[in-house]
């Protein structure tokens, strides 16, 4: 079954393959998660499940949310995403999703939050190239013209100027799975993923 499973990004290192290359990996720690609610065709128009992770007090949520967690006797959860699927039979409320259901050499497509860069100016941001360098020239990193004078008098929206970049959820696709310790809830993937770490992610199989 293709599952999806929320975790938290412990960082980047190497590995050396059978021919000896360094290869760049992540390590991901998933779940274990659970479903928290199941939505059918019937009832919402579409088949899916909502996983929860990572255990917290009762004060750390409002009441809505502990309501959701109370009507099936479940423990309050911190992070909550719902999966869309093909088929509910093989799940039901209350149920553990492990990394066990992933494989070795399979591909998954990875989203997190990406990490935050704060007020960059449009040439790092928009990859803008430079002015001239020589003596004299006053537009070495400055965005150039923003649009036209009386007509239309105005700088149209979406205008790629100066502005915060980064911090925003960025998914990485195919990365393939290198190993799997399902003691640990860990996983290897082969490349890099968005963000920090220790930032949520959040992972979908191919």
């Amino acid at each position: 079954m293709k599952i999806g499973l929320l975790g938290k990004k412990i960082g980047m290192t190497q590995i050396f393959d059978q021919k000896g290359r360094a290869v760049p990996v992540t390590i991901l720690e998933l779940g274990p998660c659970v479903v928290t609610e199941i939505k059918d065709v019937i009832s919402h128009g579409y088949k899916a499940i909502q996983l929860g992770y990572i255990k917290v007090k009762d004060n750390k949520l409002n009441k809505a949310q502990i309501g959701h967690f109370n009507k099936y006797n479940m423990p309050s959860l911190k992070y909550l995403k719902e999966y869309r699927i093909d088929s509910l039979k093989d799940f039901k409320i209350g149920k553990w999703v492990t990394v066990e259901n992933l494989k070795i050499n399979q591909s998954i497509s990875v989203s997190s939050i990406s990490i935050g860069k704060g007020f960059t100016g449009c040439t790092k941001k928009h990859k803008f190239s430079r002015g001239p360098m020589s003596h004299g020239s006053k537009n070495h990193k400055q965005p150039g013209s923003i649009g036209a004078g009386t007509t239309p008098g105005k700088v149209f929206t979406g205008k790629k100027m100066a502005g915060h970049m980064g911090s925003k959820k960025v998914t990485i696709q195919n990365l393939k799975i290198i190993d799997i310790k399902t003691n640990s809830n860990i996983i290897i993937v082969k490349g890099s993923v968005p963000g920090k770490s220790g930032n949520i992610v959040s992972i979908h199989q191919k």
